[in-house]
């Protein structure tokens, strides 16, 4: 069933990404005044053809569905017959070199219009995310040298030297805004509230490497979601857990006299202590915190499959339940965040790429259609906003992979027509050809790179 799922939505997110990719191209193409002869979805053998008899365009539906194309009238591509007279203003390749560049530039210009407009559903319609509660975080973390103690809602963030701040709605708003604020290796102040008021803690992000944000982001930086209930879900037969006591239901308050309320700190904690004992602090029953249960445990030693290194297990599966918030925008509102969200990812998909490119970040980052379906099927399992999130997340990276100076690409098209605009020649087919093998080139590389870290997160290597 999931497996079905998955393929429905991947079929349906390709299939809406490159309709409104190549409908960019054809709309303005129209506008232009150039003759389409086939708008085609997919590639490969036909399975559905209509032709339109008003416009005279075939619109195609073909067997390989990953991707798509309008074919315009061009004297370049008729393998040598002669087009009519009459039908000369009518051909792609006669147009000014500003309408063809408007043309090529569509394509990638209407994903990023649609992911506004996704995004700005998804704000306008309400999501519910987690509230931006900060754990205790990790010793000597940048979270625990500015100063945070675990359980503070963190309500604003600005620049060091800004006189203004940004309003932090949700735990995902925090995560972009001190994203955008470590590519920029700034420090940055945030207001937070606790039970004692609202106070400010300098966050510095100047440290912040590549890798850093490669990984984990949030978790580097000591911050992980807090302010919820940490509960044991599961015990394995045997397990340390099974033999200290441990329940399912019980929640876990605390370990050595840290209150815990992250299963991500709580299982850091423990791989540490590997045969080490440790107290836990549960709470049983309902029973209130007067009542509270101290368990000593001792972590069971194991190897990590991945680092080799031996590693502590209680055998407890874990439950968190973070405060969630219902983050809802007005219609105005909305589309203004939907157009900054866009132009924040597609800057950072940019900064990423080019920073691959020169070896500052992991080629591990591709992706490929196995990863994406597989996103799309759990996007669409959690609903609505997730999969909206997810089609606007995609269509991002579709624009900007088409706007990167690769021939083949739009973006080499474009950089044909620039060259030609300044230059005012155009840029011969010999060249050309030069350029467009080496763009195929690189393009094989890029999916082979991409298709082999789909099989690695697949078997794990």
């Amino acid at each position: 069933m999931n497996l079905l799922i998955e393929l429905l939505a991947f079929a349906v997110a390709i299939g809406v990404l490159v309709v409104v990719h190549e409908y960019g191209h054809y709309s303005v193409a129209r506008l232009c005044g150039v003759k389409v002869l086939r708008f085609s979805i997919g590639f490969g053998k036909p399975l559905f053809q209509r032709v339109s008899p008003k416009t005279g365009t075939e619109w195609t539906i073909a067997a390989l569905p990953l991707g798509g194309y309008v074919k315009m009238l061009d004297e370049r591509e008729t393998g040598g017959a002669p087009i009519p007279a009459e039908s000369l203003p009518y051909a792609f390749n006669r147009q000014s070199v500003w309408r063809r560049i408007a043309i090529v530039a569509a394509g990638p210009v209407a994903n990023f219009l649609l992911a506004i407009v996704l995004f700005a559903l998804v704000f306008a319609t309400g999501v519910t995310e987690p509230a931006a509660v900060v754990a205790a975080p990790a010793p000597n973390t940048p979270a625990a040298l500015a100063g945070f103690d675990g359980g503070e809602t963190i309500v604003a963030v600005r620049a060091e030297n800004a006189s203004e701040s940004e309003h932090v709605r949700s735990w995902s708003d925090l995560r972009w805004k001190l994203l955008g604020a470590a590519f920029d290796h700034k420090r940055v102040v945030l207001s937070a509230k606790d039970a004692h008021g609202t106070s400010d803690f300098q966050l510095d992000l100047r440290g912040i490497t590549e890798k850093d944000v490669d990984d984990d982001f949030m978790s580097h930086l000591g911050f992980e979601p807090g302010g919820g209930k940490l509960t044991v879900a599961g015990i394995q037969p045997g397990s340390a857990a099974q033999k200290a006591g441990i329940a399912v239901g019980d929640r876990l308050r605390a370990v050595d006299g840290v209150p815990t309320d992250n299963a991500t700190a709580f299982i850091a904690y423990v791989k540490s202590h590997a045969g080490v004992p440790v107290t836990l602090q549960v709470e049983r029953g309902g029973q209130t915190a007067s009542k509270l249960e101290d368990v000593r445990i001792v972590p069971q030693s194991q190897r990590d499959d991945t680092t080799g290194q031996q590693i502590g297990r209680i055998g407890a599966e874990l439950a968190t339940q973070v405060p969630s918030i219902d983050v809802r925008y007005g219609p105005l509102e909305s589309l203004q965040l939907g157009t900054r969200r866009t132009w924040d990812l597609a800057v950072y998909s940019v900064r990423m790429f080019g920073r691959m490119i020169v070896g500052e970040a992991s080629l591990k980052n591709l992706s490929g259609p196995v990863t994406i379906a597989d996103y799309a099927g759990k996007s669409a399992r959690l609903g609505p906003s997730a999969f909206l999130s997810f089609l606007a997340l995609v269509s991002i990276s579709l624009g900007v992979l088409n706007l990167l100076p690769i021939p083949v690409l739009d973006g080499g098209h474009l950089l044909y027509y620039l060259v030609e605009a300044v230059t005012g020649k155009v840029v011969s087919d010999r060249w050309q050809l030069v350029f467009q093998r080496a763009g195929l080139a690189c393009i094989v590389a890029l999916s082979a790179i991409a298709l082999f870290n789909d099989l690695a997160r697949l078997i794990h290597f």
